[in-house]
């Protein structure tokens, strides 16, 4: 099982806690994996990428063991500890402003 944390705003929306599991045929990527969270958690579809694009949703970034994949492209397989479930994929609410 792949752990994913949500940001607070999609986690009020998914009604889920900070932490979700989902299961992933395949090669773990950025997009199998955010394609499985939104086939388990369908009101999430188009929050964290557009409809049309699969594009990152601005202020959104993702990060995998301490490293930023947010400007990775979306088949960038992502590290052992996020596929054995030993650390979860990060999707933080980026925040603008000065």
């Amino acid at each position: 099982m792949i752990r994913v944390v949500l940001p607070g705003h999609l986690r009020t929306l998914a009604h889920v806690s900070a932490e979700v599991q989902v299961h992933v045929d395949g090669p773990v990527t950025q997009r199998s994996v955010l394609d499985a969270l939104e086939a388990q958690y369908p009101m999430l579809r188009g929050t964290i990428r557009d409809h049309v694009t699969q594009e990152r949703r601005p202020f959104l970034r993702f990060f995998a063991c301490e490293e930023d994949y947010s400007l990775q492209p979306p088949d960038t397989l992502l590290p052992e500890a996020i596929a054995s479930g030993s650390e979860p994929l990060l999707i933080i609410g980026a925040i603008a402003g000065g």
